[in-house]
């Protein structure tokens, strides 16, 4: 059995925490109305374990209709009217008034909230220690929580831009009259958080902590923020200490990366668990991001999903062309076909692949019903993506760190990994690579609009109106200081 970040070496707690008031934090970030013991330091870490199941809540459905689907790596998918709000996301036919844009907007500041949530508990929690290491605990456990809410702005910024800032538990009334700050404004406010992260959080944990967040996942999502905002400088100084830690490597097999077995890896930066505990039935901290993409109407019944956000013809034809064999067997899963753990994908399924990187081998899925995927965890940042930044800010001006890598050297250990000969690092190489090494993982959507790329290469992209997601119409009703973006 997979191992998961837990409250506790038991189950039963890890499952109260997943799946009772924790998780459930509205918006408005209400306080649970049970009572918490703030003297024993065994439940200090609880809020923060319900800010970590809240990202397994944001990371499902309405989620990859707006970060992937709508990208020209990816298709619907599914039964082709399947989900008419979906159909509008892929064909940029959508309003203000698609469900789908409340929704993730909604999941995301759920994870703000859960994560002020604990932010504010801990100082609940310090004042009832009696030791040095119990209170600098307290403090350790609220910049975790940061570093799940700079990870929740991150999502809302590049989804939406100028979003509204929940810093803290607010009224209803405060909610209600919130505007939304700058980019810079809420890049600043990212940075603080995981500066705060970066100084106080360990290196690593003990292995019962599964894919728990570190110093290094703070430097990598902060590399990623810098990314996305163009701070080059700031953006090479996260990726190059990560580098000239020489704590991370690419995995020989890139195929293992996204195995069960591959979870946590020396290669991983930052993920988010999920697992069925080994059970096949009940509640257990999974999410369904691989069930959805699973292979549609393939049997036996644990070797299916939903067969959303598939790979197209022209993803094929791009990692065909470049002769990227590795990535392509890693990342296509064709019907029709047998992988080498000897599931075979039915040539009569819906669609004519499946996202290779979600595909989970039938002896993991054990549920009861279906369950495909319930052990698999997102990979959010890897080691690859921390080298490919470093190159892109090197490219952009930024200055060589420690770590000796020139923007040439860091481009083609990524490619040499994929079995591809080197090339010089450009602009055009880097995004190139970018978009084979992290195709279907949520990159390629954003990469394209970070550098006005999307209008001319995605059918039915306008910019700039297109350039982010307009602000739910259900928001605009809620917050009356916001305003609609341009072109809405």
């Amino acid at each position: 059995m997979k191992r998961i970040i837990a409250i506790a070496s038991s189950l039963a707690v890890l499952l109260s925490a997943a799946s009772c008031d924790f998780l459930d934090i509205r918006t408005e970030a209400t306080l649970p109305s049970t009572g918490i013991d703030y003297s024993k330091s065994e439940n200090m870490f609880m809020p923060v374990s319900a800010a970590y199941a809240q990202m397994r809540a944001g990371h499902g459905f309405n989620y990859l209709c707006l970060a992937e689907i709508p990208s020209d790596d990816a298709d619907k998918g599914s039964e082709s009217s399947d989900s008419a709000t979906a159909i509008e996301m892929d064909g940029y036919k959508f309003t203000p008034n698609n469900g789908l844009l409340n929704s993730v907007w909604t999941e995301f500041f759920n994870m703000v909230s859960a994560a002020n949530n604990a932010i504010e508990q801990m100082p609940r929690f310090a004042a009832a220690q009696t030791t040095e290491e119990n209170i600098f605990l307290s403090r350790q456990y609220a910049c975790e929580a940061k570093l799940i809410r700079a990870y929740a702005y991150f999502q809302l910024t590049r989804l939406f831009g100028e979003v509204p800032l929940v810093d803290r538990t607010m009224t209803a009334e405060e909610l209600g009259n919130n505007p939304a700050l700058s980019s810079d404004e809420l890049y600043e406010f990212m940075c603080r958080d995981l500066d705060d992260a970066i100084d106080t959080l360990p290196e690593s944990y003990g292995k019962g902590w599964g894919c728990r967040y570190t110093r290094y996942t703070a430097m990598g999502l902060k590399a990623k923020v810098a990314l996305y905002h163009g701070d080059w400088a700031e953006a090479a100084r996260q990726a190059d200490a990560i580098i000239a830690s020489n704590r991370f490597k690419l995995m020989d097999d890139f195929r293992y990366v996204f195995s069960v077995e591959g979870e946590g890896c020396q290669e991983s930066i930052m993920e988010i668990e999920s697992s069925d505990m080994g059970m096949s039935s009940g509640s257990a901290p999974y999410l369904d991001y691989a069930y959805i993409q699973g292979p549609r109407n393939n049997k036996p019944s644990n070797m299916q999903g939903w067969g959303f956000n598939v790979p197209n013809d022209n993803l094929i034809s791009f990692l065909k062309e470049r002769g990227d064999d590795i990535r392509y067997a890693a990342t296509i899963l064709e019907r029709g076909t047998t992988t080498p753990e000897g599931d075979y994908i039915l040539e009569t399924c819906t669609n004519p692949y499946y996202n290779g990187k979600v595909y989970t081998p039938s002896t993991y899925n054990d549920w009861s019903y279906n369950g495909y995927g319930f052990d698999h965890n997102v990979r959010v940042i890897r080691y690859s993506d921390i080298l490919l930044i470093y190159a892109e800010a090197l490219v952009n001006g930024a200055p060589a760190g420690t770590c000796g890598y020139s923007a040439d050297f860091a481009l083609n250990m990524v490619r040499a990994r994929a079995g591809l000969a080197p090339v010089s690092a450009t602009i055009d190489s880097i995004l190139d690579e970018r978009r084979a090494e992290f195709a279907m993982e949520e990159n390629r959507l954003f990469d394209l609009k970070r550098t006005g790329r999307a209008a001319g290469t995605i059918k039915g992209f306008v910019s700039p109106k297109h350039d982010y997601y307009p602000v739910p119409a259900n928001q605009l009703q809620l917050n009356t200081a916001l305003s609609q973006r341009a072109g809405w």
